[in-house]
């Protein structure tokens, strides 16, 4: 299973950006999609996910309320959707499938700065 993540970019604090990763494992609902990022001398974190099945989602709480996930089967394509973002927002964000075995995507990069 292969995962690839597009849409960073450098933006404004209080701008927008969408991230995608597209994947087969977006297509099926034996997998979940998560978002994680990792920020310059710190761990990765679990930013979002979205279930493979009822399509529940989980947000991290620095980000509940200005990040939305969602998952299009048929385009074979996960979105995370980043509003009101910070400088703090900054990061290498990830997506990753998973299922009895997990699979990552490569990073894109995210730059919130004025």
């Amino acid at each position: 299973v292969q995962l690839q993540a597009s849409g960073g970019g450098l933006v404004q604090p209080g701008g927008s950006l969408r991230l995608s990763c597209i994947s087969s494992a977006v297509a099926s609902d034996h997998y979940a999609i998560a978002w994680f990022r990792q920020a310059p001398n710190k761990e990765r974190e679990r930013v979002s996910c979205i279930s493979g099945g009822d399509d529940s989602t989980y947000y991290a709480e620095s980000v509940k309320g200005r990040f939305t996930i969602s998952r299009n089967n048929a385009a074979k394509t996960a979105y995370l959707q980043m509003n009101s973002l910070k400088p703090a927002d900054t990061a290498m964000y990830y997506c990753r499938a998973d299922s009895s075995i997990v699979f990552w995507g490569q990073g894109t990069l995210v730059t919130v700065s004025s």
